[in-house]
């Protein structure tokens, strides 16, 4: 029985973090850190086992998630966006479509984003028109991550009749009906983050992976929110890795981000509050962040050092893929309410 953890620790500690300030420098991810995760097989990691995915524990999943993230957030934060394709096409009503790209996606030759952000908000940015033969989106998607280096997007637009969710899989590149602009992320550099404006963009409908109700679509987003916190406690623990390395005692925050996980995990499971949790997780990160900073001392000033970058990814944290609800907490948590 493969062990993901360890696998994950391994790619995180040989070949992701050795190289996480130079993509941060460069923001340019190195081919060969998304070879090095398929081949491992975490591609595959959404897939159910009976179509090919591994059988995966939820405790092994954040554990490969959050140790890939404190590797190397730019690298983690685009491969994350390949499991909502996965794990769409899995469900999906389209057999021809699933079936196109299946194999490729599991075995990451064909890598995948999400552009879930135009469909979130009410009114949302994002609009799909039923037309003969399948619909026409307009409006925005104002943070897709991966262009340039996923092969397929799946973008998400709200019916403008029914409400219900379109998702459909297009090919990512420059298409008509669509302009990109670059986003200038302080942290993930590499992710290759953009916003994307659809006038008139045409979808047919066998590229249409599913059509989801509203309840349907905000399941998926909750359980999203949840693995997102990831990224925040993955960033935390690689905090207190470095804090461990300049020899100071770390056991009061370990405790706390064993508090948070388990927080996240009550949430999760409807026994408390993940937009608290996840902003817990999130402040507890830029806490972490600011402890080896301190602990590093004036060479943490000098931009391009692990504690410098490491903040920066922790505020990343605050606002990616994020919600109202967080943003709240987040601020009631520092001593700003959000009401006032």
């Amino acid at each position: 029985m493969t062990n993901w953890p360890k696998l994950a620790h391994d790619i995180a500690e040989d070949v992701l973090f050795p190289a996480a300030s130079s993509v941060d420098a460069d923001g340019e991810i190195p081919v060969s850190h998304f070879e090095a995760l398929a081949e491992a097989g975490f591609y595959a990691m959404a897939a159910p086992p009976e179509t090919g995915g591994p059988t995966l524990e939820l405790e092994d999943l954040v554990a490969v998630v959050e140790t890939l993230c404190g590797g190397c957030l730019a690298t983690s934060f685009t491969w994350m966006q390949h499991h909502g394709v996965v794990a769409g096409l899995a469900g999906s009503p389209n057999p021809a479509l699933r079936e196109r790209y299946w194999d490729g996606l599991l075995a990451g030759t064909v890598r995948a984003g999400v552009a879930f952000a135009g469909a979130i908000p009410q009114p949302p940015l994002l609009y799909a028109r039923r037309v003969d033969g399948g619909y026409v989106l307009d409006g925005v998607a104002p943070f897709v991550t991966g262009w340039g280096i996923v092969d397929v997007l799946q973008l998400s637009a709200r019916d403008e009749f029914d409400d219900s969710i379109v998702h459909a899989l297009v090919t990512a590149g420059p298409a008509d009906g669509i302009a990109v602009e670059d986003l200038p992320l302080i942290a993930a550099r590499g992710s290759n983050t953009v916003r994307m404006r659809f006038d008139g963009f045409e979808v047919a409908d066998d590229r249409v992976v599913n059509v989801a109700s509203p309840e349907q679509f905000r399941a998926g987003q909750t359980f999203g929110s949840w693995l997102n916190a990831c990224m925040a406690t993955g960033v935390t623990r690689r905090c207190l890795a470095e804090l461990a390395e300049t020899g100071c005692d770390t056991t009061r925050l370990a405790d706390e981000v064993s508090g948070v996980r388990a927080n996240l995990d009550a949430a999760q499971s409807g026994r408390g509050d993940l937009f608290a949790a996840r902003a817990q997780a999130s402040e507890l990160a830029l806490r972490a962040a600011a402890a080896l900073v301190a602990a590093t001392g004036s060479a943490a000033a000098l931009s391009g050092s692990t504690a410098e970058r490491l903040v920066r990814e922790a505020t990343l944290t605050m606002v990616a893929a994020s919600r109202p609800q967080i943003r709240s907490a987040l601020l009631d948590r520092f001593g700003a309410n959000a009401e006032r």
